[in-house]
């Protein structure tokens, strides 16, 4: 095993010229009213309209400018810089750069707020900011609060006055490696979870998590330096880096694709010869649904080299995979399962060979061990219900600066107890419930708190509580039990107006007119909640019995 920065080397020097990475914006063209198979009709059409590439030696270039800049600023070992950056050829050589440094990457949810920004900047202590043109508004309604911050970079054009240009600076640095050791026990970087209270813990990853993702991974699915992996989900996030790193550990093509339709994405396999591609739940779905309806046809695409669909971020109906393997029966299946305390997925996960058991989340990765535990954190028979703990070599350091948080979740044998009830049966495990009340809807993570704590301050709502509904497209769906105060009216067209002051992907789905239960201690019910509203349809689907 050796630190991810050594891998990018590698490669460099043993594929410089061949493509590393390329992304494809075909939303760019449908601006322009143009689909992508009328443009690629146009024999005239410039293919850098919508798609660019980068090589291996092009990749390890800019990594190193970047490196060579940030050092030039006094960055230094341990420092943090944050990168706020919707998918692009430059993130990750701008994430490898910071690595190279000897400082931690710091990747931002694309989604957050402005406010949220500044929370987890002044969480992390960053002190470098790498922003695009999406984020300007909301980085300068926040640049007066972020004094931690003394260096903003804008990657684009036009720079906003309170930013510096990542192109005019960059580009004039060295492009030789900095002589700075990295070790597997250096910590490499600071992802954002939270739990119930929607308040995000800031997780320490070291170089030695970030290496064994990606051996792990490709122990996994055999990637070959031939294999060409669809990157779709954004590269903030844990499920989209690490499994491409099964792929960059071999020296294979990673394709950038920023949009989800179906014919985008099967028409960027064909294209691109894509082998690999990891999907969310609802992007199967869709696909599937075009399919049925004739919206795409397969004889459009070449698909052939198509070998592995792999797929996780949330509860998999298992109907939706036999469903699938019915219309490719020849692709590798596999169900991925983990926590970005655990550097993202694959802790647990089906395995190709175990097709005949979809519904569970599968069996421990490679180098990890599970158990099922009880409150006494005691295993459990199996069969038995309790929740399930990991140990391994990709499990956090720690939640930055918060010692009883980690203490929590993170016993001294180094098991992570990740707060899902499991069970087993035959050997392969079975998510049933979430400890937490976090709904994942589409992969993304909703916090009812925040969603409750917004809805309450409606003047007509005595009480409200927000959970998860079974959807058979997003897996769950926020669903508002609203208990409305006597002698008010309130209805849902009023409500959904109210709720427009919050991101619409925050938004409740679905809302219920009715009281809301609280134990005596004040906690509002919500199994019960979940037992009046989705019965036992949501447990059904996730132990595979639905």
């Amino acid at each position: 095993m050796e630190p991810i920065t050594k891998i990018l080397e590698n490669n460099a020097a043993k594929y410089g010229s061949e493509v590393a990475l390329v992304e494809i914006n075909p939303q760019e063209l449908e601006a322009r009213h143009t689909t992508w198979k009328e443009y690629s009709l146009i024999e005239s059409s410039p293919i850098e309209a919508f798609r660019s590439e980068m090589t291996w030696a092009e990749f390890e270039e800019k990594a190193n400018r970047f490196a060579n800049f940030l050092l030039t600023r006094n960055v230094k070992r341990g420092d943090k810089v944050a990168i706020l950056l919707m998918n692009c050829l430059e993130w990750l050589p701008i994430y490898f750069g910071v690595l190279r440094t000897g400082a931690m990457a710091v990747p931002l949810n694309y989604r957050y707020t402005a406010e949220e920004i500044r929370y987890c900047l002044d969480l992390a202590d960053a002190s470098v900011l790498v922003f695009g043109p999406e984020f300007t508004g909301r980085v300068e309604g926040i640049s007066d609060n972020i004094p931690k911050v003394g260096l903003r970079l804008y990657v684009g054009e036009d720079c906003p006055s309170f930013a510096e240009s990542y192109n005019a600076l960059v580009s004039y640095c060295s492009s030789r490696c900095p002589a700075i050791d990295i070790s597997l026990d250096d910590d490499a970087a600071i992802y954002f979870s939270s739990g119930t209270t929607g308040f995000p813990k800031a997780i320490v990853l070291t170089q030695r998590c970030l290496a064994q993702s990606a051996e792990m991974e490709q122990r996994h699915h055999g990637q070959t330096h031939e294999d060409v992996f669809l990157c779709i989900p954004p590269l903030y996030h844990t499920g989209a880096k690490m499994h491409w790193f099964g792929s960059f550990i071999a020296g294979g093509k990673a394709v950038l694709l920023r949009g989800v339709k179906p014919e985008w994405i099967l028409r960027a396999v064909s294209q691109e010869k894509c082998t690999i591609v990891w999907l969310l739940v609802p992007w199967a779905q869709d696909i599937l649904d075009a399919i049925d309806s004739g919206a795409v046809k397969l004889g459009d695409y070449e698909l052939a080299q198509w070998r592995l669909m792999h797929i996780g971020a949330q509860p998999v109906p298992p109907s939706l995979i036999q469903r699938w393997l019915r219309v490719f029966p020849h692709h590798d299946y596999d169900t991925n399962y983990g926590l970005s305390e655990s550097t993202g997925p694959g802790c647990v996960h089906l395995g190709v060979g175990n097709v005949a058991h979809v519904g569970a989340i599968g069996i421990p990765g490679y180098r990890w061990e599970t158990k099922i535990v009880g409150p006494d954190r005691k295993e459990v028979a199996a069969g038995e219900v309790g929740e399930l703990a990991v140990r391994g070599p990709g499990v956090m350091r720690e939640y930055y600066k918060d010692k009883a948080a980690t203490d929590a979740v993170l016993d001294s044998d180094g098991w992570l107890y990740t707060g899902d009830m499991a069970t087993s049966r035959e050997g392969f495990i079975y998510l049933v419930d979430r400890k937490k009340d976090v709904i994942i809807t589409g992969g993304e993570n909703i916090y009812p708190v925040q969603i409750e704590d917004f809805m309450r301050a409606h003047p007509a709502i005595k009480d409200v509580a927000v959970i998860g509904l079974p959807d058979p497209r997003l897996g769950e769906i926020a669903a508002a039990v609203v208990e409305v105060k006597e002698g008010a009216s309130l209805d849902e067209k009023a409500l959904e107006e109210f709720c427009k002051a919050m991101p619409r992907y925050k938004r409740s789905r679905r809302y219920i007119f009715a009281p809301v239960p609280r134990n005596p201690t004040g906690k509002i019910e919500k199994p019960k909640l979940r037992k009046t509203y989705c019965g036992d349809a949501l447990v059904a689907q996730q132990v595979g019995l639905a």
